[in-house]
C-alpha cells in the first residue's frame, strides 16, 4: 500500500525511533511500513492518521481497489 510516512515523519523532524514511540511500534515496523514491505493493520492505520491530524485516504493509497 502506498503511503506519505516518511514525508510526514520527516515534515515533523522525527526520527523512525520517535515515530515508533508515537505510536506504540518498534523502529523497525515503521521502516517496513514507510518501505512499503508491509501494511499496517486497521487500528495502527487510525493511530497513525490520529498521530498526524489527518484523514487515513490523505496518507495512504490503496492500490488493490480496481
Amino acid at each position: 500500500m502506498k503511503n506519505r510516512l516518511k514525508l510526514l515523519r520527516v515534515e515533523r523532524g522525527w526520527t523512525q525511533e520517535q515515530m515508533g514511540q508515537a505510536l506504540g511500534v518498534s523502529r523497525q515496523a515503521v521502516n517496513a511500513l514507510e518501505t512499503e514491505k508491509h501494511d499496517p493493520s486497521l487500528d495502527l492505520a487510525y493511530r497513525i492518521a490520529a498521530v498526524f491530524e489527518r484523514p487515513i485516504e490523505e496518507i495512504f493509497e490503496n492500490t488493490h481497489v480496481r
